[in-house]
């Protein structure tokens, strides 16, 4: 098939949904299928056979796009919209694949054309615009209705956890959807370093470890004031944070100094996906702080597969993939965070024992092959759907 995939964001990024898309983009190319992707300006090329990337046009002002819901990105999904329909009134495509708000976009235009779409469903529109603009609250009613509609055009759903997949589910009864959970990003053959690969002020002690972007939704004010905690009970506990933009790190670092903790505190800014694994094995305990959003943040699964002890907030984001027989889970709020982080710090037998588990859990359940296969049960059914529609 001749197939647009539309990702209204920077690709490609290292992280969370553009690494997914480049998963996609492989699994669609190694089934035979024909690629264009449309996306934003910004963002690196990469070389994936049978797929090409086009850009939108650079819009004056507009750069550094971040995750999340912005006034920046709804000016990208505009000059998006209006490439995407000179692309398919120049090539007869087969299907859209739409990541995210893209799919208000490809619903559009099924309407003018007829050409069918995917809804690539990373999370839900509707509540991501809410938790960034908390006074629009009044307006969730038009914008879940708006959601369902994208979700009941569509030729099936795409969800990346079951949170996901029960709103789909509730949108549209009875529509075909596809769960495929995100995978590990560990290889089984991580580069050879001798010593750390942590930066020399990473003093001796017992080590968290943070890894992803700073946004809010992320949790990092609850970790830092959380962490405050932790050092009442281990004085010597060291906090990494990988990753971030240096305007959040900046603001991050400040804020770790008003709280008195910056000594022991240590933002390294990103670092490549192919250290990921020795990065991840540096640490003693493994956090992810999120307070927002209903999909399971990706890090989760290569945290895992680590074999390093994790903890987490008690929320549906996570509670959906974790248990407690595999991650220590507390509740979002400081005190709790700061208490369950020294008690796993100081108790290596049970760091042990979670990490074990998790590890085995994870190479079950949440591999790239699992990925794929999940991948190829879908697509048969939407390729079956479009058969079925053509003369």
């Amino acid at each position: 098939m001749k197939i647009l995939l539309l990702a209204p964001h920077p690709f490609f990024q290292a992280r969370g949904t553009p690494l997914a898309e480049k998963m996609m983009l492989e699994f669609l190319s190694a089934r035979g299928h024909e690629v264009d992707l449309l996306t934003y300006h910004e963002g690196a090329d990469v070389e994936i056979p049978n797929c090409k990337i086009h850009r939108i046009v650079q819009v004056p002002g507009v750069r550094n796009i971040r995750p999340g819901f912005s006034m920046k990105k709804v000016v990208c999904d505009a000059v998006m919209f209006e490439k995407c329909l000179r692309m398919v009134r120049r090539t007869r495509y087969d299907l859209i694949h739409a990541v995210e708000e893209s799919a208000f976009i490809a619903a559009f235009v099924r309407a003018l054309t007829g050409v069918p779409y995917v809804y690539d469903m990373d999370s839900s529109l509707a509540e991501q615009m809410i938790e960034a603009y908390p006074r629009l609250n009044f307006a969730f009613p038009a914008l879940r209705r708006a959601e369902a509609l994208a979700v009941r055009q569509s030729l099936g759903v795409l969800t990346v956890c079951a949170a996901l997949e029960d709103v789909a589910n509730d949108l549209a009864p009875g529509k075909p959807i596809g769960r495929v959970e995100d995978t590990t990003l560990l290889t089984s053959n991580p580069f050879d370093h001798n010593g750390t690969v942590l930066p020399e002020e990473v003093t001796e002690g017992p080590t968290a470890m943070y890894v992803g972007n700073l946004e809010r939704y992320q949790g990092i004010d609850l970790l830092l004031e959380g962490f405050r905690h932790t050092l009442h009970h281990l004085p010597d506990a060291q906090l990494v944070i990988v990753g971030g933009r240096k305007d959040d790190i900046l603001r991050y670092r400040d804020r770790a100094f008003s709280l008195g903790i910056q000594p022991s505190v240590h933002f390294i800014g990103p670092r490549p996906v192919a250290l990921l694994a020795d990065l991840l094995r540096e640490a003693d305990v493994l956090v992810s702080p999120r307070l927002k959003g209903l999909n399971t943040p990706m890090k989760i699964y290569s945290y895992l597969d680590s074999g390093t002890a994790v903890l987490a907030t008690r929320l549906r984001t996570h509670t959906q993939v974790l248990h407690d027989d595999i991650a220590l889970l507390v509740e979002p709020e400081p005190e709790a965070l700061g208490r369950g982080l020294a008690d796993l710090l100081g108790d290596a037998p049970l760091r042990e024992r979670l990490g074990r588990q998790a590890k085995k859990y994870v190479q079950q359940e949440f591999t790239p092959e699992a990925a794929w296969r999940k991948l190829d049960a879908f697509y048969t059914k939407m390729e079956a759907r479009i058969a079925e529609t053509k003369p």
